[in-house]
């Protein structure tokens, strides 16, 4: 697949941004007018990757005919929404492997083209996750919400808490390893909230030090779990929310 990008983006602050971003990584820009240009040039495998502006009533859409493409064809799927948005439970359904909010950060939209492929594997809905129980602290504007894992994995973790969780991005979040004394803190996105205080959580980003701690943890403990994998697809039973815009928070690890 050519190392290009087909953008659907009406906004002209971000198609500027959008435009110097592709051009600093020798990205070739197709600005497609319809939603049926940048299919047509993902589908003819004249692009790696696909920018659509969830703003637009034919995004959903096109993200959505991009996903069902071979692996081998299946292109990068960036979104950009504003963040007051509603909407980001429908992007990741739709297909989007990351959402980027205005007014564009170069910097993150230049990670997430650089990733390419690899974000694909991470994609929040196929993440594995163990058994694991063990205390998790939300801070909340109205104090510090306390909940206990069911399992965990290394994009997320699902919890199970005393009242129902805010259906939010960027909520800060710190926990321990269980049998360990490495702390893990930063923020996460509920990307899912359930009935009677049940939740699934997303890890944004982990710096490679966390991500370390935490792989190791699952090779460690994972293999006695293996009758407790689960994915982070919400429960099938009971009223089910989908997060609004998540932020682009980093977690740290904190000893």
């Amino acid at each position: 697949m050519r190392k290009a990008a087909a953008v659907l983006c009406h906004d002209n602050r971000s198609l500027g941004t959008i435009k110097a971003t592709l051009h600093h990584l020798s990205i070739e820009m197709h600005n497609c007018r319809s939603h049926q240009e940048a299919l047509r040039l993902v589908m003819a495998g004249e692009c790696s990757t696909l920018i659509v502006d969830f703003d637009l009533a034919c995004a959903a859409e096109a993200v959505r005919m991009a996903a069902l493409l071979p692996a081998e064809q299946k292109p990068t799927l960036l979104a950009v929404a504003s963040r007051a948005w509603p909407g980001t439970g429908q992007a990741f359904q739709s297909g989007a492997n990351r959402i980027l909010y205005r007014p564009l950060d170069a910097e993150l939209l230049r990670d997430a083209l650089k990733l390419g492929k690899k974000n694909v594997k991470a994609n929040r809905r196929k993440s594995v996750r163990f058994e694991a129980k063990m205390l998790v602290h939300l801070e909340l504007e109205h104090g510090t919400l306390s909940a206990v894992s069911t399992d965990i994995g290394e994009h997320g973790l699902a919890i199970q808490s005393s009242e129902a969780v805010p259906v939010k991005a960027g909520i800060p979040i710190r926990f321990a390893l269980p049998g360990t004394h490495v702390t893990l803190s930063g923020h996460a996105d509920v990307i899912w909230a359930a009935d009677q205080g049940r939740a699934g959580l997303f890890f944004s980003k982990l710096t490679p030090v966390a991500r370390k701690h935490l792989k190791q943890w699952i090779s460690r403990h994972g293999g006695q779990n293996k009758h407790a994998m689960r994915d982070l697809m919400p429960p099938a039973d009971g009223h089910v929310d989908f997060a609004p815009a998540p932020g682009e928070e980093t977690l740290t690890e904190a000893q």
